[in-house]
């Protein structure tokens, strides 16, 4: 978890800093923080769209420019070839329903966060899937 802290400082959101970690045998395997594509200018630049139209938190998840950290490890997983199947997910904040989907389907068997996230909808399909979610307490294998 550690890590995933420190991977979520070079966050380029301007309203949460989030960090992930995908881990199998006790390699780290990828890590993603929230932020624009590579080549898009960051919010910092542009401004906070989702703010601009005043989207609440957990909401229109498509009205970002914006990935997120899950997002990004999956996907830096795919670009490098490293299969991240039978892997666990560290991440600073539980994730939403997108990522909860995407987690699922690349074959992520359990999920350990820092910070809760209001997504019902998450927690069903993580229930649904047999994928063990958890808050981190340090003990966590």
């Amino acid at each position: 978890m550690e890590i995933a802290r420190l991977v979520s400082s070079r966050a380029t959101c301007l309203r949460r800093s989030v960090g992930a970690v995908i881990v199998k045998d006790k390699n780290v395997l990828s890590t993603g923080y929230n932020g624009t594509p590579a080549r898009l200018r960051h919010c910092c630049e542009t401004g906070c769209l989702r703010q601009q139209l005043g989207v609440p938190s957990g909401e229109r998840h498509e009205l970002c420019r914006g990935l997120h950290a899950e997002q990004n490890a999956i996907i830096q997983a795919a670009k490098h070839g490293i299969n991240i199947a039978g892997g666990v997910l560290y991440c600073t904040h539980a994730p939403c329903a997108i990522c909860a989907k995407m987690l699922i389907n690349a074959g992520i068997v359990k999920v350990v966060y820092l910070e809760g996230y209001a997504d019902d909808l998450a927690a069903e399909m993580f229930a649904e899937a047999a994928i063990e979610v958890c808050v981190f307490t340090g003990t966590e294998q």
